[in-house]
């Protein structure tokens, strides 16, 4: 039997990306696999998506998505080719097409993605690029596997550095804003089990209001009256370099990843 999709590679991001594309409709269980070489993940993916085939090695497919370690990439794409995939989605950061490419041969369209860890509960960022000679047709294949967990936005392969930088490692720097603001209420004297409900739902609100509205700088303005508490607040993140901070953590991870690729 060939698969017209299977996805190489069970754990979070691979059980995420499968996850999305039934519950899009974009792909039919019966229609679709999924690789995974430990014997305890296979029994709970077996579990968690019914009529979908769980096996141990590639089958014959269509097309895979590669959801594996790094340095496992050129390995996993070739046994893709091998089982018959005509394109091969890379989730992997740091492997670059090139690399990919080399290890399928060109008959393969190679597509590469750098999703962020939101993809879990449907809510990701995901940027997308192709190989040289990668069709627009490959482009949208890709595309409708990724819009099943969030926003896709297509850039060039060296943008994907920037990527990792901001939206890729960005969760963990919304993470440490959240756990300073928790850690803050505590010491305004708020009880903890309250404080983390309502910085959750801070952060939930505010990030559908930037959504719907847009304009960082004008709802920030919206909130901060002359004067006020919230005009207090934020002119301590400003004396304190908060925005700076920010900025040098975004190229600081960007710079790391580049080196990574290079490795």
């Amino acid at each position: 039997m060939t698969f017209e999709l299977v996805v190489i590679g069970g754990g979070n991001m691979g059980a995420a990306l499968l996850g999305g594309l039934l519950d899009s409709g974009a792909v039919a269980a019966a229609d679709v696999a999924v690789v995974e070489p430990y014997a305890p993940r296979r029994v709970e993916l077996e579990s968690m998506f019914t009529g979908v085939a769980v096996t141990d090695r590639v089958p014959g497919c269509s097309a895979a998505v590669l959801a594996v370690k790094p340095p496992d990439i050129p390995a996993v794409a070739q046994a893709a080719a091998l089982a018959g995939a005509t394109r091969v989605l890379s989730v992997a950061a740091g492997v670059t097409t090139a690399t990919i490419q080399a290890a399928v041969g060109d008959r393969v369209a190679v597509l590469r993605t750098m999703p962020n860890t939101p993809a879990l509960v449907g809510e990701g960022v995901s940027a997308l690029s192709g190989a040289v000679g990668t069709t627009d047709a490959d482009l949208d294949w890709a595309e409708r596997i990724l819009t099943g967990v969030g926003l896709v936005v297509r850039v060039a392969e060296a943008q994907l550095d920037a990527v990792t930088g901001l939206t890729g490692s960005g969760p963990a720097y919304v993470f440490l804003v959240a756990e300073a603001l928790m850690d803050a209420g505590v010491v305004a004297g708020l009880p903890r089990v309250a404080v983390e409900r309502m910085v959750a739902q801070l952060l939930v609100g505010s990030s559908k209001l930037l959504a719907e509205r847009g304009d960082p700088a004008g709802l920030r303005a919206m909130v901060t009256s002359p004067g006020g508490t919230t005009a207090a607040g934020v002119s301590v993140l400003e004396e304190r370099a908060v925005r700076a901070a920010l900025i040098g953590a975004v190229q600081a991870a960007t710079e790391r990843s580049r080196q990574l690729g290079q490795s």
